[in-house]
């Protein structure tokens, strides 16, 4: 009598929400995969439905959302998803996020305040995630928010291979790092061994505690003179703090100021900030959808693909995240 055989061949499938579906594509484009078609639609009062169209049963499945403006709708539509793969039997599921919303609210400032992050991992938990992968969380201990594996990508490589590229040859000054807080300090200093051993300088701010986005005073920490500055931060929302920090760097003599961050998230009115900022070129990655009407001259996305693409071959196939990044930074 023939027993039942077990089938051990793994199954990688990617699902993509409506957040930023042109990520997702260019994901499983490197995957040499296609997305699963979902069928994802909004009753008149606003509720997500969702369902896919084909069995999901025994899969390792990978779930891609940007949490993007309406971040609320979006983060939504993201849980429901994850519970639909739960549902339906998937082995294994992987939140892809690779903008973690409410990630700026991880620690309390004052009293009665939220710790919206944690809320969020817990969200993703019990919907039924078994693991995140996320790019430039904005604080690292983040990962210990969910109960499980967190694959923490870093967009180092892709923004300093760029920069390198294009300013490395010292022809437009000498390259310093800026970070634009006192707290970035230890991604400027990985910033900094990446361009080259370059020298490093801060921002020194002070920010208003009962006004969201509002700085009171820059002032600039370090030797800047003649120097191309490469001004870093995990992202730029309305945009007041880092162009200010910029206008400090070109009062201080800077040669130049080049703006780098991982996550667009560009609120009103950053894309007028920044189109007028002192800033040569402002250099972005894809985690986020940036519309045309937001894009302009000196803007530069580059895509976050390729790694996001690696990070799930390397989860999947039981491989090393951590591999991805040894001696890069």
């Amino acid at each position: 009598m023939s027993g039942l055989k077990k089938t051990t061949e793994k199954n990688l499938m990617v699902f993509s929400g409506r957040a930023h579906p042109g990520l997702a594509d260019e994901v499983a484009e490197l995957l040499e995969t296609e997305l699963v078609p979902t069928e994802a639609r909004d009753f008149a009062n606003g509720e997500i439905y969702i369902r896919y169209a084909e069995s999901v049963r025994g899969c390792d499945a990978f779930v891609l959302q940007s949490h993007t403006t309406p971040i609320n709708q979006w983060i939504m539509e993201h849980l429901i998803m994850v519970d639909a793969l739960k549902r339906a039997s998937a082995k294994r599921i992987t939140v892809v996020m690779p903008f973690w919303g409410y990630s700026r609210q991880d620690k309390k400032h004052r009293g009665r305040e939220p710790i919206s992050a944690r809320l969020v991992a817990d969200m993703f938990k019990v919907a039924g995630a078994d693991r995140i992968i996320s790019v430039d969380l904005h604080a690292d201990q983040l990962q210990g928010y969910f109960d499980g594996p967190v694959d923490h990508l870093m967009a180092l490589p892709v923004l300093t291979d760029y920069i390198k590229e294009k300013y490395g040859d010292g022809q437009m000054g000498e390259l310093a790092v800026v970070s634009p807080d006192a707290g970035r300090i230890k991604v400027a200093e990985k910033w900094a061994a990446k361009l080259g051993g370059v020298p490093l300088a801060f921002i020194h701010k002070t920010r208003r505690t009962d006004m969201a986005n509002e700085v009171v005073a820059n002032r600039v920490v370090g030797e800047v003179a003649g120097k191309m500055c490469v001004l870093t931060d995990d992202m730029i929302d309305t945009g007041g703090t880092i162009v200010k920090a910029a206008e400090a760097l070109m009062k201080d003599g800077a040669a130049g100021v080049i703006i780098a961050a991982t996550h667009a998230i560009l609120s009103d009115p950053a894309v007028d900030r920044l189109k007028n900022s002192t800033a040569t070129e402002i250099v972005i990655t894809n985690t986020l959808p940036v519309p045309p009407e937001k894009q302009f001259d000196k803007l530069t996305t580059l895509s976050i693909a390729p790694l996001v693409a690696r990070a799930i071959r390397e989860v999947f196939e039981d491989g090393s995240v951590t591999s991805m990044f040894d001696g890069q930074a």
